[in-house]
């Protein structure tokens, strides 16, 4: 028979043992390698060096760095970029495919299909497209325009990976704002329609304040994603980059200054502080944003 003690023991240890595992991967995978970065950030480690303590010097020579000044601007411009989009288009998408329609279940699959399409795949299908030689230049030279340098010009090059990150993320985004939608009570269309309004009146008046929290939702995931952004550009721009590195976003920075045999690790983990601060910055932002819309 248990005893009082045991059974205290018992209730007090045993959460935890369910709690372990998950605690044991966030750990390893999530703790440990954040405050592993923290500490690498300052120092002056390398690839195959401990490194020393140098203090906040890694922060220091970026703000001289030409490169993150670049990275930081790409980035930046790819997050007012995608967002807006990645914002209304997907909203756009989840009114045309609500309906319980026949047939409709075959497009929603196939607007969701790129999500689950491997980013490498789909980045090497736009780059065939793409291509000096690929098939739109090829359409575009039939119709008398010529060619055009998608994935050799700077800014072409960043408007091409922009569309590549919202094409891949329309679907992802359709299927949140479609839960959100379906909460939405059929009585306060029915009741603005008795009243005069038109579907656009209805969509503004209605559908956009039953939802402004998903979109506010959205919008956070999607500028942490943009912000973040590699796959996209990396595949595209090809792993040396393009002209004088000017397509260069953040985190490509940080894969370029920390990976190789003379990787500069320190450095690269204070690329990466930054990062993370911004990301948590743009979180804040878009909070502080809706809390002064609802006032």
């Amino acid at each position: 028979m248990a005893t009082p003690l045991r059974i205290k023991r018992q209730r007090l240890f045993s959460p935890w043992l369910f709690a372990a595992p998950g605690l044991l991967v966030t750990g390893t995978f999530v703790l440990y390698p954040f405050v592993s970065t923290l500490v690498n950030s300052l120092t002056d480690r390398r690839t195959l060096l401990p490194g020393h303590f140098v203090g906040l010097a890694n922060f220091r020579e970026l703000l001289h760095d030409d490169m993150f000044w670049t990275g930081l601007r790409n980035s930046s411009l790819y997050v007012l970029g995608v967002v807006p989009a990645l914002v209304v288009l997907p909203l756009l998408l989840a009114l045309l495919v609500q309906k319980n329609i026949p047939g409709i279940t075959f497009f929603r699959s196939a607007f969701y299909t790129p999500v689950v399409a491997s980013i490498v795949v789909v980045g090497l299908i736009w780059v065939w497209l793409l291509d000096e030689r690929g098939l739109v230049n090829s359409l575009l030279e039939t119709v008398g325009i010529g060619r055009v340098g998608f994935l050799s010009d700077q800014w072409l090059l960043l408007l091409s990976a922009m569309a590549v990150t919202v094409w891949k993320g329309l679907g992802y985004y359709m299927i949140i704002y479609l839960a959100a939608l379906a909460n939405v009570p059929r009585e306060l269309h029915e009741a603005a329609a008795v009243d005069g309004a038109g579907p656009v009146r209805r969509f503004l008046s209605v559908t956009v304040p039953a939802v402004r929290s998903t979109m506010v939702l959205v919008a956070a995931l999607s500028s942490v994603a943009a912000f973040k952004v590699f796959s996209e550009v990396y595949l595209m721009a090809g792993p040396s980059g393009g002209p004088a590195g000017e397509d260069t976003t953040l985190v490509m920075l940080v894969q370029r200054t920390g990976t190789g045999l003379t990787g500069r690790v320190g450095y690269a983990s204070a690329l990466s502080v930054v990062v993370f601060a911004v990301t948590v910055v743009l979180m804040l932002l878009v909070l502080r944003a809706d809390r002064r819309e609802e006032t």
